[in-house]
């Protein structure tokens, strides 16, 4: 197996992060969470180190949503992302040093160490820390695809804070009149930073798609496997031409909203933890697989934050 800790941008990962080929399915699922995961804590770790400066949201029990999306995205399709981006990220590409140097500031990062932790610009992926800004981005991409015909999709990610937003709602009025190539990913917190949906969203989350005739797919999971399943489907509608679509994740994040801030009861999270993804799908693995694959993702890991240090 190979050990290599490939340089931002090059065509290709270290296989502990994205997968060993021949490996089971399962495993690579469990794998790819796991390093969300891990790269995540890292980050916040190293925040409380002082070795990184200004925020970072992580995604710490939502790892499930952005692995289950983008194994049904191919060359072409692009994916959309918000302030919450580095499980959509490494999903899609793998780049685990690219995006460290980036949120460390360094010229080796995927934006040169301009983009921080919410603006990344790559191949295939944007992201952008304004609310609801990178939905009307994410139509244009889609409906060139449309002009193109080149079967490519479009993919964005948001969460239910953005549903505030009054772009949102004229870019879905324009997607569904001309049936552009677009999938909305709707992660559901249940909270908004800190204050609860229900005292900040009014009406029923899935109605305000359908009240433009867009399809909406509504899940309450945190199972890899589930979510790929009807990810699997909702994708594939798309690029079949049938229009725009949603799909509405209610999924919880386990962690506070950037890095301190978190105002939630604390048996409600304990809950979480419960069943959340990296414990769901685990179950599937024998205790040997799972050992191996942490221990392989943690030498990994630990390479790239080696390498992303030293590096000017």
């Amino acid at each position: 197996m190979s050990s290599t800790v490939l340089a931002p941008g090059a065509a290709g990962t270290d296989e502990r992060l994205t997968g060993v080929p021949g490996e089971p399915l399962a495993h690579r699922r469990y794998r790819r969470m796991r390093f969300i995961r891990r790269f995540e804590e890292t980050l916040l770790q190293l925040f409380e180190e002082g070795a990184l400066n200004g925020t970072t949201h992580a995604c710490i029990g939502q790892e499930a949503d952005a692995v289950a999306v983008t194994e049904h995205l191919t060359d072409g399709d692009h994916i959309f992302s918000n302030h919450r981006c580095h499980g959509h990220y490494l999903a899609h590409s793998g780049d685990a040093l690219g995006l460290m140097a980036e949120i460390m500031g360094k010229e080796a990062g995927v934006c040169r160490g301009m983009g921080g932790s919410q603006h990344i610009c790559a191949p295939g992926f944007k992201s952008n820390g304004v609310q609801g800004g990178i939905v009307p981005n994410a139509a244009g991409i889609a409906m060139a695809n449309q002009l193109e015909g080149n079967g490519a999709v479009s993919v964005v990610f948001i969460g239910d804070g953005t549903l505030g937003e009054g772009v949102v709602y004229e870019t879905l009025n324009m997607a569904a009149l001309w049936k552009l190539p677009l999938l909305v990913v709707c992660e559901d917190n249940r909270w908004a930073q800190s204050t609860p949906v229900g005292a900040n969203l009014a009406g029923d989350m899935a109605a305000r798609f359908s009240a433009f005739g867009v399809p909406v797919r509504e899940v309450d999971s945190t199972d890899v496997e589930e979510l790929s399943t009807i990810a699997g489907e909702e994708v594939a509608a798309v690029r079949s031409g049938d229009g725009p679509r949603v799909l509405l994740i209610h999924t919880y994040r386990l962690c506070h909203h950037s890095k301190s801030d978190d105002e939630r009861p604390q048996d409600e999270i304990d809950a979480h933890w419960l069943v959340e993804p990296l414990v769901v799908h685990g179950r599937r693995l024998g205790d040997a697989d799972q050992l191996r694959i942490d221990d392989e993702v943690e030498t990994a890991l630990s390479e790239v934050v080696a390498t992303a240090r030293a590096l000017a």
